[in-house]
């Protein structure tokens, strides 16, 4: 984060809030996994429904980090990585131990890498251009493209050729065969938009110009997991892994 800038308390927090629900999700699905309760399924798959929710909240105050970074691009470059190192774990390693299904080829480290990245080469134009255009072009593109890697655009309301979705090389976009899964799945498109629209209004928090309130500390636990997120991120599911483990032997 630019020095010079003073810290939005409430973004840090808000981002630890986010994760924290993340984490709180994917608990109920290693009920499934590990413990082999239904029950844990059923849960996941319930708030799945309101899951994109708090991911819409992470990737705009990512987008709107990207205007407080030194260099949005090298931070970008970093979390690919991870992403990729991800990926060598779930779907190289763990299948060799006999862990199989939780695959991730293109996760939300994935995909924010890739925002990032691309955020970044952008930059000169993105400052460039009134945060209050960007922003609505940004929103109004991510709404036509909401649902592309279902086969849609506009909510459904657009059907898109099937031949789109034959290989799963273009999964990165939104475009994957009838075959393709992976556990953890953020295409570039639409949340890229998601992701600019951070970026465009981030101009308000180099200026300053949030309000005074989202500046102030509320709380120093969701504060410190926010600034940690990534951390969190790649290290949840494997403590998570290892507490259900322990109790599946307990239950047995």
């Amino acid at each position: 984060m630019d020095a010079k800038v003073e810290r939005i308390c409430m973004l840090d927090e808000l981002r630890g809030f986010a994760i924290l629900c993340m984490i709180v999700h994917h608990a109920f699905l290693d009920v499934g996994d590990v413990l082999g309760m239904s029950w844990g399924y059923d849960v996941f798959n319930a708030l799945c429904t309101v899951q994109p929710i708090f991911w819409a909240i992470f990737i705009i105050i990512s987008g709107i980090c990207s205007r407080l970074s030194r260099n949005t691009l090298k931070r970008g470059i970093i979390v690919l990585i991870c992403g990729c190192i991800v990926t060598l774990v779930t779907a190289v390693i763990m299948p060799l131990m006999g862990f199989v299904g939780a695959e991730i080829y293109f996760g939300i480290l994935h995909c924010l890498g890739s925002c990032m990245i691309i955020t970044g080469i952008v930059m000169p134009l993105i400052k460039k251009t009134d945060y209050r255009i960007g922003a609505i072009i940004s929103a109004v593109l991510f709404l036509f493209t909401y649902g592309i890697d279902k086969g849609s655009l506009l909510f459904g309301l657009i059907p898109l050729p099937d031949s789109l979705y034959q290989y799963d090389f273009l999964c990165p976009l939104g475009f994957y065969s009838s075959t393709f899964y992976s556990a953890d799945y953020f295409a570039i498109i639409p949340w890229l938009f998601m992701f600019l629209f951070g970026a465009f209004i981030g101009e308000l928090a180099v200026e300053g110009k949030f309000p005074r309130t989202m500046y102030k500390k509320r709380s120093k636990f969701l504060s410190l997991t926010g600034k940690n997120s990534l951390w969190v991120y790649l290290l949840h599911q494997p403590v998570l892994y290892a507490i259900f483990f322990v109790l599946s032997l307990i239950i047995a």
